[in-house]
């Protein structure tokens, strides 16, 4: 299950579905790829999809799970509306469950996926087979069969099973994602709630969706009928082609509400080719921290306006860790593709081969320069992540850390004597007396806040006592006095903010922009 949203009326919903199996087939198989017609249109719209749905409908499977787990572990019952249809199921289904004490049950899902390959290859989504201990793939002529994990990837929530068919299977093609614009039709096939070779219509409503389930969020959105049971099935073109994998939806009920999400295939196909090849992903990683350009920042920067990644970190014994990026570089093409904002860099460094030498250009001092970068593999760094998947964003304006980020243990008892004030923020210089009341690490170098005055500038940027400023400007500081100095001279060349670089205790780094009052 996807994470969900604060509010229950903007949850956001995997849109698999806890029941028993109820399919049902409504197409043969064919021994090679769909043949599908393009539907006739009229300026409405398509005047029917009946042919192109015909000959997709033996592509796409309903994939049934089931895990054996202990009687604590068991799912809530449903909440089913008063003479619902489903009463009956449902009644059935949980009949008896929560009397048997801890004796381990069996847990069935249900799902959809596709075959992409008359060998048998199908496409679902991982939280679909998450935690199986048996996936079995179930066909429009009736036909069932076990399938087995290939691979699997939790940050695009993909997965690649293989069933062994005595015969080819129909099979679908992938189309090119990026050749979709708002307002095309699309088709949905899948097995909401249960009920397989469900065929749903509707529009591309919007491209590149961050719904934050993930590092790579570009959702295609759309308004096709998406409902639990649907996750791991195909939003395809007008041209039979798959173009999505429906993955998700925002609903108060549980129930479509005409805002779906599927994952583009310009995405998934790479991911896809990985797992069928190696059995896991293998993405290119560049080890930087990363945050992201806002307005005050590009003017800070001078540049004409927000775009790119800002580099607030080098990762120690990363791929780059000697090499020609540096701290405070903004990323603004990476391998001849624009990085337009801070999430399309993780985007297009995971798809690029590991060990690959690449051009990244680069503002540094205002200009851009083009600096050469040798790749390294994203699953080999120490978490299985890197920091670039994980970008720097503050909760309301985009300069700094989130509260746990820079939550300090336990705030000192007292200030400790300030050498400069500015900005709000009481200076101290960074020495032994310091680092221990602070518990800063010894390689931060700087200048430390001991107090941030409340309602201040600093104070609404987040900054508090024991951050460490590194840079002002661009130059390097190292006593209250520089801070000082460096903040007059930026008022003298009539600057509106103060561009720091400041430290946490352990040396993370970010950009912050001040007002200065």
């Amino acid at each position: 299950m996807l994470p969900s949203n604060r509010s229950s009326f903007r949850r956001l919903l995997a849109v698999s579905t806890a029941m028993l199996v109820a399919v049902s087939g409504v197409a043969p198989a064919l021994p090679a790829f769909a043949q599908t017609a393009s539907p006739s249109t009229t300026q409405q719209g398509p005047a029917s999809v009946a042919d192109l749905a015909e000959g997709l409908l033996g592509a796409v499977v309903n994939i049934s799970t089931s895990q054996n787990v202990k009687n604590e572990d068991k799912a809530p019952m449903p909440q089913v509306p008063e003479g619902s249809p489903f009463q009956d199921f449902f009644d059935e289904f949980f009949k008896g469950q929560g009397q048997d004490g801890n004796r381990p049950r069996t847990v069935n899902s249900l799902g959809s996926g596709f075959v992409i390959d008359p060998a048998g290859y199908i496409v679902t989504n991982n939280h679909v087979i998450d935690g199986a201990d048996d996936i079995e793939a179930n066909f429009a002529d009736g036909s069932k069969l076990k399938a087995k994990l290939i691979g699997k990837d939790t940050k695009t929530d993909l997965a690649l099973l293989k069933v062994e068919p005595k015969k080819p299977l129909t099979a679908v093609p992938f189309g090119d994602s990026r050749k979709m614009r708002i307002g095309d039709w699309v088709m949905a096939i899948g097995n909401p709630f249960g009920l397989g070779g469900t065929v749903t219509v509707g529009i591309v409503s919007a491209r590149g969706r961050n719904i934050n389930a993930g590092p790579y969020d570009n959702f295609i959105q759309t308004d096709a009928a998406i409902n639990r049971g649907n996750s791991g099935g195909p939003l395809f073109n007008m041209y039979g082609e798959v173009i999505g994998i429906n993955t998700a939806i925002i609903s108060p009920s549980g129930g479509s509400i005409g805002i779906g999400f599927s994952v583009p295939t310009e995405l998934a196909e790479n991911v896809i080719n990985q797992l069928r090849e190696f059995g896991e992903t293998r993405r290119g990683w560049l080890g930087v921290r990363i945050q992201p350009v806002t307005d005050d920042i590009a003017a800070s920067l001078g540049m004409e306006r927000p775009r790119g990644a800002l580099v607030a970190g080098i990762i120690t014994g990363g791929p780059i860790a000697n090499g020609e990026i540096k701290t405070g570089d903004v990323i603004i093409r990476f391998d001849g593709k624009d990085v337009g904002e801070m999430r399309d860099l993780p985007r297009v460094v995971a798809e690029s081969p590991v060990g690959k030498a690449v051009d990244v250009v680069v503002i540094r001092d205002g200009k851009e320069q083009t600096v050469k970068v040798t790749l390294g593999r994203l699953e080999d760094s120490e978490d299985g992540a890197g920091a670039e998947d994980n970008p720097t964003v503050a909760p309301e304006d985009g300069d700094g850390f989130t509260d746990e980020d820079t939550a300090p243990d336990e705030p000192p008892a007292a200030a400790m004597p300030a050498d400069g004030v500015v900005l709000g923020m009481k200076l101290a210089p960074l020495d032994e007396a310091t680092r221990k009341t602070y518990g800063i690490s010894e390689d931060v170098e700087g200048v430390v806040i001991t107090e941030v005055e409340p309602g201040t500038a600093a104070a609404e940027r987040r900054l508090q006592a024991g951050d460490v400023i590194v840079e002002v400007a661009q130059e390097a500081m190292t006593t209250p006095d520089d801070v000082v100095a460096r903040v007059e001279s930026l008022k003298s060349d009539g600057r509106r903010n103060a561009l720091l670089m400041v430290a946490n205790k352990t040396g993370e780094l970010r950009f912050v922009t001040v007002r200065m009052e």
